[in-house]
C-alpha cells in the first residue's frame, strides 16, 4: 500500500513510546511488531525511533570550545601562497583560519574545515574511531587529524582540500591528553544536570580508543567508567557493558582489584549485565565484588550490600529459596551492625517482593 508522506507528531510520539514499552519487557522485534500492529512501514518506524533516541549533537560553534573546532597546529597550509594557516577569529566570535594577509579576502571557517577533514577521516580511517553507540560527529574525528594526516592543503574554500596521509597512525600527543583530561573533568561537572552533553564529551575523549583492545590507561579508564554510568542512566546497556568492562579491566591492571576505582567499575559492570538480562554473568560479578570488598570487613555496609544484590540476581536466575536465605541472613547482619540504616528497609522490601513472587507462582519451599 502507499504510505502517506507526512505524519502528525502525536502519532510519531505514540509509535516511539509503544516501541519503548515493548523493549522494556525485553520483546524481540519491537519495531517490526509495532509497525505491523499500526500498519506502518518498519523502516519509517525505525527512523522515528532512531531520531527520538539519538541526542541532538551540538555544533562546534554551539559548544564554544575551540579545542572541538580547531585542528592540531601545523597541519594546515594554503594552496595559494603555500604558507601555514594560523587560527583567526571571524565575525561574531566564529573561529577561522588565515594565512598571509594579502592572500585571502577573509579567513576560512574553522568549523567547515573540521567538518570536511573529519568526514574524510571517518570514511578512510574509521579504525581510529571507537564504536560508542552513536555516530561520531566529524568535528570530533577531526581532532585526531594529526594522527593520520601529515599535511592538509586548503584552496579557496573549506571543501577544496588535499590530504597527505601518514603511512601509520601517529601516537596520541601530550596536548591531546591535556584536552582529554579537561573534557573528562567537564563531563564530571555536567553528568548530573546535562548527561547528554557529558556523554558527548566523553565519547569525544575516547575517540580512537577501542575498548576491546586498548591498553590500560588511567584517563581512558576514568572516562570509560563515567561513560558507562551515563549510558546506564540513559538506558543504553550494551554500551554500558562495553565501557564498564574496559574500565574494570584497566583500573584493576593499573591499581589492583580492590582499588576504589576498580571496585566502582566492577559494580557498574555487574549492574549493566543485570539490566541487560545477563543474570548468570551478573551473579559472578556480584560474587567477585563481595569477595573484593571483604578487605573492608565482612560486616561492612558495602560488603553486605553486595551480598544483597547477589541474592536479587539469584532470584532473577530462579533460585528463589537460595535468594531468600541469603537476603534474610544479610538483613539480620545488617540490622545488627548498622542499626537504623535505610538500606535495611530496602532489603526487607526486596525480601517481601521475593516472598510474594513465590506465592504468586505457587512455589512450595521448605521454610
Amino acid at each position: 500500500m502507499a504510505f502517506p508522506r507526512r505524519y502528525p507528531p502525536d502519532l510519531i510520539d505514540t509509535v516511539v513510546q509503544r516501541v519503548t514499552d515493548a523493549r522494556a519487557i525485553r520483546a524481540y522485534g519491537a519495531i517490526t511488531t509495532v509497525a505491523r500492529q499500526l500498519n506502518l512501514d518498519p523502516r519509517l518506524v525505525q527512523k522515528w525511533v532512531t531520531k527520538a533516541t539519538t541526542p541532538p549533537t551540538a555544533t562546534p560553534a554551539e559548544t564554544g570550545d575551540p579545542c572541538e573546532v580547531y585542528l592540531p597546529a601545523g597541519l594546515l597550509h594554503c594552496k595559494l601562497c603555500h604558507q601555514p594557516m594560523d587560527q583567526a577569529e571571524l565575525q561574531n566570535s566564529v573561529h577561522g583560519y588565515q594565512c598571509q594577509a594579502d592572500c585571502r579576502p577573509r579567513p576560512l571557517d574553522a568549523t567547515a574545515v573540521a567538518d570536511t577533514v573529519g568526514r574524510a577521516i571517518l570514511r578512510h580511517a574509521p579504525r581510529i574511531i571507537p564504536t560508542t553507540g552513536a555516530p561520531t560527529p566529524p568535528h570530533l574525528a577531526a581532532i585526531h587529524a594529526h594522527r593520520v594526516l601529515a599535511r592538509i592543503t586548503i584552496g579557496a574554500t573549506p571543501t577544496d582540500i588535499t590530504l597527505a596521509w601518514r603511512a601509520t597512525p601517529k601516537p596520541v600527543a601530550d596536548r591531546l591528553e591535556a584536552e582529554r583530561a579537561h573534557r573528562v573533568a567537564t563531563a564530571h561537572n555536567l553528568a548530573l544536570n546535562d548527561p547528554l552533553r557529558a556523554r558527548q564529551l566523553l565519547q569525544g575523549t575516547l575517540t580512537g580508543v577501542d575498548p576491546a583492545t586498548a591498553p590500560a590507561h588511567p584517563l581512558h579508564a576514568e572516562a570509560a567508567a563515567l561513560l558507562a554510568e551515563l549510558q546506564l542512566r540513559l538506558g543504553h546497556t550494551a554500551d554500558a557493558i562495553t565501557w564498564a568492562t574496559y574500565a574494570h579491566h584497566s583500573t584493576s591492571h593499573l591499581h589492583g582489584p580492590t582499588h576504589p576505582h576498580a571496585l566502582h567499575a566492577l559494580h557498574l559492570h555487574a549492574i549493566a549485565h543485570r539490566r541487560a538480562g545477563h543474570h548468570q554473568r551478573a551473579y559472578h560479578l556480584y560474587r567477585q565484588l563481595a569477595d573484593h570488598l571483604t578487605h573492608e570487613g565482612p560486616h561492612a555496609h558495602r560488603t553486605l550490600a553486595a551480598h544483597a544484590a547477589t541474592a536479587l540476581v539469584l532470584h532473577d536466575l530462579g533460585h528463589c529459596q537460595a535468594a531468600r536465605t541469603l537476603l534474610s541472613d544479610t538483613i539480620t547482619i545488617h540490622r545488627r551492625h548498622h542499626p537504623a540504616h535505610p538500606a535495611t528497609a530496602r532489603m526487607t522490601q526486596h525480601l517481601t517482593r521475593i516472598w510474594r513472587d513465590c506465592a504468586a507462582k505457587g512455589h512450595h519451599h521448605d521454610t
